[in-house]
């Protein structure tokens, strides 16, 4: 059955329509494809497709802390472009604008300390500001998918297996109400 254009179905195991309201469930959706986002933007863009380097656990944690606060210093920088600046959205700053500024500024060593006392756009969200994204996007619902030219697998990776197969899959979700406790390793 063909759906309408802009209309989704999804098929959810929560019964209780008063409990979970379908519009509080689309809004969970979008949400969560936001930090998917923010996962995207964060492993495409920031690594550029590098790994790790750490060999210990204390260092990748150093790495993934460090990755994290970059993220969100340049998240907040975006966001401080937008003081007094009401009629723009926060979705349409450039994430990729926001990281070649912040690149830039840091290899060049100029517009590091700003010429006023208190200059929150600064030049990274100057920049952020001369390059903002289409007022009008959709709401994304798939992730976005980057083909790699070089593949390691053969002209028929893509065709189907002839006969249904079975699969189980095992989800669990962890809420964290204080915080990441300490983990322990195996």
């Amino acid at each position: 059955m063909r759906q309408p254009q802009g209309q989704r179905r999804a098929v959810v195991a929560l019964l209780d329509t008063v409990k979970y309201p379908a519009t509080e469930l689309v809004d969970l959706y979008h949400r969560r494809w936001q930090a998917e986002t923010a996962y995207f933007s964060i492993k495409a863009t920031m690594l550029d497709g590098r790994v790790l380097r750490s060999r210990s656990i204390d260092g990748l944690d150093q790495e993934v802390y460090a990755l994290l606060t970059t993220y969100q210093a340049l998240i907040r920088a975006g966001d401080d472009a937008l003081t007094g600046r009401p009629d723009i959205p926060m979705e349409r700053i450039s994430f990729t604008v926001l990281l070649a500024a912040a690149t830039d500024t840091v290899t060049a060593s100029h517009g590091i300390f700003p010429s006023t006392l208190v200059d929150l756009v600064g030049t990274i969200g100057r920049a952020a500001l001369s390059d903002l994204l289409p007022a009008h996007r959709r709401q994304r619902v798939k992730a976005r998918t980057r083909k790699n030219p070089t593949s390691k697998y053969g002209p028929n990776a893509g065709q189907h297996p002839r006969k249904a197969q079975n699969y189980t899959v095992r989800t669990t979700v962890a809420f964290f109400a204080h915080g990441l406790n300490s983990r322990s390793w195996p």
